[in-house]
C-alpha cells in the first residue's frame, strides 16, 4: 500500500478521535492501529515516519510514535 494512502487512513483515524483530549486522542489512534492494521501496513506507516512522515496530521504522528515505542511490529 501506498505511503500517501496511509497517511490518509492513519490521519482520519487520528480526526476521529480528535474530539477527545490529546493523550486519549494519541492513545485511542495508536490502540485502534495496533489492533486492526495488519503488521505489513504498520511497518511501512512507520518507515514513512522514518522517512520524515509527509502529511502525517499531530494527532497521527504522535500516535505512530508511541506504536514505535511499544509495539513489536519490527519483529513480526
Amino acid at each position: 500500500m501506498s505511503p500517501e494512502k496511509l497517511t490518509r487512513m492513519a490521519n482520519e483515524i487520528a480526526r476521529f478521535f480528535a474530539s477527545k483530549p490529546e493523550e486519549k486522542a494519541i492513545a485511542g489512534t495508536a490502540d485502534h492501529l495496533r489492533r486492526f492494521w495488519d503488521p505489513r501496513m504498520r511497518r511501512q506507516i512507520l518507515a514513512h515516519l522514518e522517512a520524515g512522515g509527509a502529511g502525517l496530521e499531530p494527532i497521527a504522528r504522535a500516535a505512530l510514535l508511541r506504536l514505535r515505542e511499544t509495539d513489536s511490529v519490527a519483529a513480526c
